[in-house]
């Protein structure tokens, strides 16, 4: 009988209580800021804190204008469509380029790959005068669809750069097969490329999902009333009157909520997606 050696199942312990420790400090503060978003202000701001106040909804009442206050839903509505919108694009755009990139890749491809990934290295704040210039002078500010062009123009590098090791991983005998039965580029890409490829996709769109809802240096910009976004939004509750911390709380869990259920929904495909192309 094989019997493991005791450094191994010590190490082994070792690495799972450090996995249980990082874990613990990533998720604390967001369960700390859900416990401040049922509290009342004067609750909320007392310091040290208090772990057995009562609870209360004001602060999304007071975050769903229940109140009195603004409504949620248009910047909600707005951040949907321009994510939603982006990641398809992204998508339509990023799948038959990292298909010529990987399955018949062109000269220099990773000097291409590398490119696109470079473009990412670029501080927003340097490109945001002449996109607010550009903007302006075409009639789109506060326009929904400006963000969504800019957000497609964000993502597209790193879903290129995503796909590309996904799609590698293609048979090319599938291909070929599909191309001798008379099978186009498009059929190739929807009915044999796109099935095979799946996990990487969702891990792709649900990754410019995220990027997309939470940009907010843009938006912040170059909307007002219109096309606000739901960051933007929250940035609302921070007044001159000072931090009411449990408003700002209640509104960060209600928009962190969205992506916390995509992720939650694509976790497998997401873990699928990102560990292709990991093991030779």
């Amino acid at each position: 009988m094989a019997v493991g050696r005791p450094g191994g199942r010590g190490r082994g312990a070792l690495l799972s209580v450090l996995a249980w420790v990082c874990g613990l400090v990533f998720v604390l503060p967001v369960v700390w800021m859900a416990l401040i978003s049922f509290r009342s202000e004067p609750d909320a701001a007392t310091n040290p804190p208090m772990l057995l106040a009562p609870f209360t909804l004001d602060g999304y009442r007071e975050f769903f204008g229940l109140d009195g206050g603004a409504s949620p839903w248009p910047p909600l509505i707005n951040s949907a469509m321009a994510s939603t919108f982006s990641t398809l694009l992204v998508l339509v755009l990023a799948l038959p380029a990292a298909y010529a990139l990987s399955i018949k890749p062109v000269k220099r491809w990773k000097d291409v790959m590398f490119f696109f990934l470079s473009t990412k290295m670029l501080p927003l704040v340097a490109g945001l005068l002449p996109i607010y210039l550009i903007a302006r002078g075409i009639g789109m500010l506060d326009n929904i669809w400006l963000l969504v062009i800019l957000f497609t123009a964000m993502n597209l590098p790193i879903a290129v750069w995503m796909m590309q090791s996904f799609l590698s991983e293609v048979p090319r005998s599938l291909i070929e097969a599909a191309q001798i039965d008379g099978a186009r580029l498009p059929m190739v890409l929807l009915r044999v490329v796109a099935p095979i490829a799946a996990p990487g996709i969702a891990a792709t769109a649900l990754i410019c999902f995220i990027f997309s809802w939470n940009e907010m240096l843009f938006a912040r910009v170059l909307t007002g009333v219109t096309a606000e976004t739901a960051p933007v939004f929250l940035t609302g509750f921070v007044t001159s009157q000072g931090l009411f911390l449990a408003q700002v709380s209640a509104a960060s869990i209600v928009i962190s909520l969205p992506v916390l259920a995509a992720g939650y929904a694509a976790q497998d495909k997401l873990v699928q997606g990102l560990s292709l192309g990991a093991v030779k």
